[in-house]
């Protein structure tokens, strides 16, 4: 389905494929063979997407672009069923493998690969040709690694990460589901005026 949002119209390049049952809304940019698999989901929710060239988004993946946090994925990448890259940068040949989940500010250099049920924090750099394990945590700048049991240690840098002010703009002691869901209210209900296009 391609749906007019905002004003924006998806560009879909005619050597790339869109499955029929695929979501393609707003200021999508979709590169020559590029191919987006059953059930994916690509929204500009305020930030556009860029898809590459010959990059392959699979079933169920959401790829969103929201407000000071495009989403722009290079080049023969590969984003794995059922994860999620939310307003991150994924340069050239990178492999997002199935349940990953890229934050805002997220930043993925050339070669590297995102393993199964891996995260990556808001605004961390990883470097090209790293490997972020599997279930697996990648936070700062540049990214340090943290396996599932180190939460300690983790919360010491994905503090300094800032998650309610990269998303929500609000400082930690402000971010009460209250501020954060009525923000989603507004941001999801200008959907209400989308329009299908194919």
């Amino acid at each position: 389905m391609i749906v007019e949002h905002e004003g924006a119209r998806p560009r879909i390049h005619p050597s790339a494929y869109v499955a029929p049952n695929a979501v393609v809304c707003g200021d999508v940019t979709v590169g020559a063979d590029a191919r987006v698999l059953f059930g994916a989901v690509l929204t500009a929710d305020g930030g556009a997407i860029e898809i590459g060239a010959s990059t392959i988004v699979m079933e169920n993946a959401v790829v969103r672009g929201r407000e000071g946090h495009a989403s722009t994925i290079g080049r023969h990448v590969l984003i794995g069923p059922h994860s999620h890259v939310n307003g991150a940068s994924i340069e050239d040949e990178v492999f997002v493998a199935t349940g990953a989940a890229l934050f805002p500010g997220a930043r993925i250099g050339a070669g590297a690969e995102i393993r199964i049920n891996a995260v990556v924090h808001v605004n961390a750099r990883v470097e090209p040709r790293t490997t972020v394990p599997i279930g697996w945590i990648a936070v700062g700048d540049p990214a340090r690694l943290f396996s599932p049991d180190q939460h300690d240690e983790l919360w010491e840098v994905q503090r300094e990460a800032d998650f309610p002010g990269t998303l929500f703009g609000l400082a930690r002691e402000e971010a009460t589901m209250e501020r954060i869901t009525g923000q989603y209210v507004e941001r999801f209900g200008r959907h209400r005026a989308d329009r299908r296009v194919d």
